[in-house]
C-alpha cells in the first residue's frame, strides 16, 4: 500500500495563544478527496491554515508528514514547492499584481525548484486560456489584476485556475463551493473532478453536500471544538444534511 500523502497524529494549534486545534488525526492516501465539515468555529479553517503554515498560527504534532517529509518545519513557500496548494475561503484582492504574471510566476517558481525548465509564455498563455475557458473564466479576467473587482464566484474560480495550473499534490480548498452560484458550482465541481488523476489528494472543507455531489468524498470528517469527532463515508454528510451539528455535538458522538 502507498504511504499516505498527509498523515497528521495529535495535531494542535493555536492562533493568539488561543488553542483551536486540540488534537487531529488523519491519513490521506493519494488520489483520495476528504471532506472535512463542521459546525462555525470548529477549526476547519485553522487546519488548512496551519497545514499551509500561515505565520500566525502556532502547530506542534505528534507526526505531519507530506508525502514522507515532515511539514511543520516547512516554510509556506518550501510547503508549496513540495506540492502543497491552499485554496483561500476568502481569496484577497490584489491591485496592480496583474493575474497571468502572477500564475506564471508561482508555476516558474515551482518548476525551477523541481530543476525543470520555465513554460515560456505562449504556452502558459495558451494553457491558462483553456484552463479558464473549462471554469467559464472570461479570457478578460486573466488580464485583470488578481481577483480586483471579481466577483465572489470569479474569485473561488480563479483559485481553481491557480490549482489545475500548478498541478499540486495534496490541494486543500477551504469552502471552495461559498459564494457559487448553481452553473459556477458545477463548472467548479467539474474541474476539481477532472483532476482527479489517481495520485492528486483533496481536503474539501464545505458547509454543504450539495459540492461531494459533483466531487465524491472517499471519506467524510466532522469536526467539533478543534477535534475530529466522527469520520465515515457520503451518509455522514447526508445524516448532517438532515439532522444539523447538534447529534455531533454531544459527547457521546465521539469515534461514533
Amino acid at each position: 500500500m502507498n504511504p499516505p500523502v498527509l498523515r497528521l497524529r495529535n495535531l494542535r494549534a493555536s492562533i493568539a495563544g488561543r488553542q483551536v486545534l486540540r488534537g487531529v488525526d488523519l491519513d490521506v492516501a493519494p488520489g483520495q478527496v476528504h471532506a472535512i465539515m463542521g459546525p462555525n468555529g470548529a477549526g476547519k479553517s485553522t487546519l488548512a491554515a496551519a497545514l499551509a503554515g500561515r505565520p500566525d498560527v502556532v502547530a506542534t504534532a505528534d507526526a505531519a508528514w507530506l508525502d514522507g517529509q515532515p511539514l511543520l518545519e516547512r516554510s509556506p513557500e518550501q510547503r508549496a514547492c513540495g506540492g502543497l496548494f491552499l485554496g483561500f475561503q476568502y481569496p484577497v484582492e490584489l491591485p496592480g499584481v496583474h493575474n497571468l504574471l502572477l500564475l506564471r510566476s508561482a508555476l516558474n517558481s515551482l518548476r525551477r525548484s523541481q530543476h525543470l525548465p520555465e513554460v515560456d509564455a505562449y504556452d502558459f498563455l495558451r494553457s491558462a486560456r483553456q484552463v479558464a475557458k473549462t471554469l467559464g473564466l472570461g479570457e478578460d479576467l486573466l488580464q485583470r489584476d488578481v481577483n480586483d473587482g471579481f466577483s465572489g464566484g470569479e474569485k473561488k474560480r480563479n483559485e481553481v485556475l491557480q490549482l489545475a495550473l500548478l498541478q499540486p499534490r495534496l490541494a486543500i480548498l477551504d469552502e471552495i463551493d461559498s459564494g457559487l452560484d448553481i452553473d459556477a458550482l458545477r463548472q467548479v465541481g467539474a474541474a476539481l473532478q477532472a483532476l482527479r488523476d489517481g495520485r492528486r489528494s483533496f481536503v474539501l472543507v464545505t458547509h454543504y453536500r450539495r459540492l461531494l455531489d459533483l466531487v465524491p468524498a472517499d471519506r467524510v470528517h466532522v469536526m467539533v471544538d478543534g477535534r475530529i469527532v466522527a469520520s465515515g463515508g457520503i451518509e455522514l454528510a447526508e445524516r448532517l444534511e438532515r439532522q444539523g451539528y447538534e447529534w455531533a455535538l454531544q459527547p457521546e458522538a465521539v469515534g461514533e
